[in-house]
């Protein structure tokens, strides 16, 4: 159940940072408004996903699927452009979040 509110807490996060380059720095009501109702309910279910698993692998799961996503989302959707390097750091991250789940805390 807790990867359950997970999956859904980031679902609503990229939903939510979307909508927050849809908003023009809170120019825009409609993505200002679905910005902030997604992040609410983001937190809200990562509050949900924290009575079952450990903070350090929820955080470490949400915030590297968040900045894949985010990436591509942003490379695909808003054609902006990303380096080398850039997608070398993005594995970088992927890797680090595999080990700690893997090594991570003792269960």
């Amino acid at each position: 159940m807790g990867y359950l509110y997970l999956a859904l807490a980031i679902s609503l996060e990229l939903i939510g940072t979307t909508c927050l380059k849809y908003s023009e720095g809170f120019t825009k009501l409609y993505p200002s408004l679905a910005t902030l109702a997604a992040y609410g309910l983001c937190f809200y279910l990562f509050s949900k996903s924290l009575l079952y698993l450990h903070l350090s692998i929820a955080y470490a799961i949400w915030c590297a699927i968040g900045i894949v996503a985010a990436t591509l989302i942003s490379v695909f959707l808003f054609n902006e452009a990303l380096s080398p390097a850039g997608y070398f750091a993005i594995a970088l991250i992927v890797a680090g979040v595999i080990i700690l789940n893997l090594f991570g805390p003792a269960h």
